[in-house]
C-alpha cells in the first residue's frame, strides 16, 4: 500500500500502527512497503530475499532468523514476506483480501504458513476461509491516531481549508470510486438535505483531520467494512457521524448520543442528520469511545500477541 501522488492516503493506517509500535518500550520495528499490483508483489519478494533472506542454499542460511516476528498486512503481502527469515509469521487481514475471489484464494493458500493470524474485527474473523482459521484468529485492529485526530474549532478548520463559514457541509470520508463505500447513498442524502458533500479521495492525510472537523457531520453508509476507521476518526474529533452497522461501527457508536448506526434509509438518516445542520459547530461526546480503539491501545494488543506467539514458539522448540 505504498502511497503515490494520486493516492497519498494509501496505507496510512498501517504506518500509524508502525509509529505506535515504535513508541512502545523494548520493541525494534522496521516497516517495509511496496506498491499495489502483481508485478510489485514479485519485486517485493526479490528485494526482501536479497535484503534479508541470505543465500538460497539451505546449508548456508543464517542459523538464527534475523527477525523474531514478520507481520504482514493483507493476505497477498504474506507471500513476499515469506522471503524474510523469522521465528513467528503473523498476518492481519483487512477485508478486501477475503472478499475478492482470486485474492481470497491466495490468502487461503498462505494461512498454513502463518503462526499468528488476525483480523481487524470480529465480523471479519467470521469471513476467514476454514473453521480452523476462524478458531485461532485474533482481533487486532490498527486503531485511530488520537493525537492527529482531535477536536479543532470548526471555523478554524474551514479557514485553513478555504471553505465557506456560514453554511452546512457534509463529508464522505473515502474515495467515491470505491463502490463498497456507497458514495451514492451519501450523495442522495446530501441532495435531499440541500447540503454540499465533500469527499476524501486523494486528500493529503495531514489535512484529513481538518476536513473532519470542518464538516457538520461525517457520512459512512458503507455496504461493508473490514474495520471502520473513518467512524473512529470522526469520534476522536467529537464530530457527529452517521454509519451503517458494519465492521466496528456498532461497537464504536454504542451510547454516543447524536450519532446514528443503522441500515441506510433516506428518511431516517435525514431525520438524524437534521439537528446537526442547524448548529454552528455541532459536536458529540465521541472521543472517549474512540480512545478505546486508539493506535496506542491497539499497538499494545499487537505487541502482547507477538510476545505470546514467541512464547509458544519457544515452548515448541524446547
Amino acid at each position: 500500500m505504498l502511497p503515490d501522488p494520486a493516492h497519498p492516503e494509501r496505507g496510512r493506517f498501517v504506518r500509524d500502527q508502525h509509529a505506535a509500535l515504535r513508541a512502545l518500550p523494548n520493541l525494534d520495528v522496521e516497516l517495509y512497503e511496496f506498491a499495489p499490483g502483481a508485478p510489485a508483489l514479485v519485486r517485493a519478494a526479490r528485494e526482501l530475499r536479497s535484503r534479508h533472506g541470505g543465500p538460497t542454499t539451505f546449508s548456508r542460511r543464517p542459523s538464527r532468523p534475523l527477525f523474531d516476528i514478520v507481520h504482514a498486512h493483507f493476505g497477498l503481502s504474506a507471500w513476499p514476506a515469506l522471503a524474510v527469515p523469522a521465528r513467528v509469521r503473523a498476518l492481519t487481514v483487512h477485508g478486501s483480501d477475503l472478499r475478492h475471489p482470486r485474492t481470497r484464494l491466495a490468502t487461503a493458500a498462505v494461512l498454513g504458513g502463518v503462526d499468528l493470524l488476525a483480523a481487524v474485527s470480529e465480523a471479519l474473523v467470521a469471513e476467514l476461509p476454514g473453521a480452523r482459521a476462524r478458531r485461532r484468529a485474533l482481533v487486532l485492529p490498527c486503531g485511530v491516531d488520537t493525537e492527529r485526530f482531535r477536536p479543532i474549532e470548526r471555523a478554524a478548520a474551514r479557514a485553513e481549508l478555504g471553505l465557506e463559514q456560514g453554511r452546512a457541509l457534509l463529508l464522505f470520508p473515502a474515495d467515491p470510486a470505491r463502490g463498497e463505500k456507497r458514495h451514492d447513498r451519501a450523495l442522495e442524502l446530501a441532495r435531499a438535505a440541500g447540503v454540499e458533500l465533500f469527499t476524501l479521495g486523494g486528500v493529503d492525510p495531514a489535512k484529513v483531520p481538518l476536513w473532519v472537523n470542518a464538516a457538520n457531520a461525517v457520512l459512512v453508509p458503507s455496504e461493508r467494512e473490514g474495520f471502520g476507521l473513518a467512524v473512529l476518526e470522526a469520534l476522536a474529533c467529537d464530530v457527529p457521524v452517521l454509519a451503517t452497522p458494519v465492521g466496528i461501527h456498532v461497537q464504536a457508536l454504542e451510547h454516543v448520543a447524536g450519532t446514528l448506526c443503522a441500515p441506510y434509509a433516506l428518511s431516517s438518516w435525514q431525520a438524524a442528520l437534521a439537528p446537526h445542520l442547524l448548529a454552528a459547530d455541532p459536536r458529540v461526546a465521541g472521543r472517549e469511545a474512540a480512545e478505546r480503539f486508539s493506535a496506542r491501545a491497539m499497538a499494545e494488543r499487537v505487541a502482547e500477541a507477538w510476545r505470546e506467539a514467541l512464547q509458544r514458539t519457544g515452548q515448541r522448540s524446547g
